[in-house]
């Protein structure tokens, strides 16, 4: 306990270090009295970098390409349905936003702040040249345990020539078994990737990767993924999974 009290009594320091001028009191001070002691309490507006809106890369670029684009509106046309009454609803599928920052737009903690100063980028994120590396974005399909990825993959992911390489694959198929996995099960780590290549993928050509619920048991949830072209005609990749469920808060303070 007094270990973790230190860490955030640090990362309170270094948000106090940040320049005065990207803060200010939201509230004039006011007084509270407990037991006959008072005290001064004051709201202090955290620095603007806390609340600038995060850019959705899963959203549409002008790098996609038509057949990106087809395959987004078709599954983004699922998300929300009208009924006969002309009222919308949900949909079977759900579109899930992609930042370049896990914890940057999470509230609070230490962490927060390590992350902020070492600058790190999520791996599938940090390229800034649209289309250049890993185009994609999610949908989930919670009643049948199902997601649906579509990826474009940009020139700097050329392995054999002409192709994507095969460790560009791997992450692809890592991201979106893994965040399957976590919509399943909260917070997991990759245990185990099995993955059989097929067929080479083309650079700048689009792919489907349908990630789907095995099993669950205990701590253990059970994914496989394949990886076929826009049409399901072609099958490039097959994959099993094995994700084990993790407590976040012990990955967050290193313990």
């Amino acid at each position: 306990m007094a270990r973790s009290l230190g860490r955030i009594y640090k990362g309170f320091q270094r948000l106090g270090s940040l320049s005065s001028t990207q803060t200010q009191l939201r509230h004039p001070p006011t007084t509270v009295s407990v037991r006959g002691t008072t005290f001064v309490r004051t709201m202090v507006a955290l620095p603007s970098l806390f609340f600038s809106k995060p850019r959705d890369f899963s959203l549409p670029n002008s790098s996609w390409g038509s057949e990106m684009m087809r395959l987004y509106e078709h599954y983004n046309s699922q998300c929300e349905v009208e009924t006969e009454e002309g009222e919308k609803q949900e949909g079977p599928w759900r579109r899930l936003p992609s930042y370049n920052r896990f914890l940057k737009y999470a509230t609070g903690g230490v962490y927060l702040s390590k992350i902020i100063q070492s600058k790190a980028r999520l791996f599938t994120r940090n390229i800034r040249d649209p289309g250049a590396a890993f185009e994609y974005v999610l949908f989930v399909n919670s009643e049948e345990q199902k997601c649906m990825c579509i990826f474009q993959a940009g020139h700097l992911l050329e392995g054999p020539p002409g192709h994507v390489h095969g460790g560009a694959i791997a992450t692809m198929i890592d991201t979106v078994t893994g965040t399957h996995a976590t919509i399943l099960s909260g917070p997991v780590m990759t245990a185990n990737l099995n993955i059989n290549y097929r067929r080479p993928i083309p650079l700048g050509s689009t792919v489907l990767l349908e990630s789907s619920l095995d099993k669950k048991e205990g701590r253990k949830t059970f994914i496989s993924c394949k990886v076929t072209s826009s049409d399901g005609s072609k099958l490039h990749t097959e994959t099993t999974a094995l994700f084990l469920s993790i407590n976040f808060s012990q990955l967050l303070l290193g313990e």
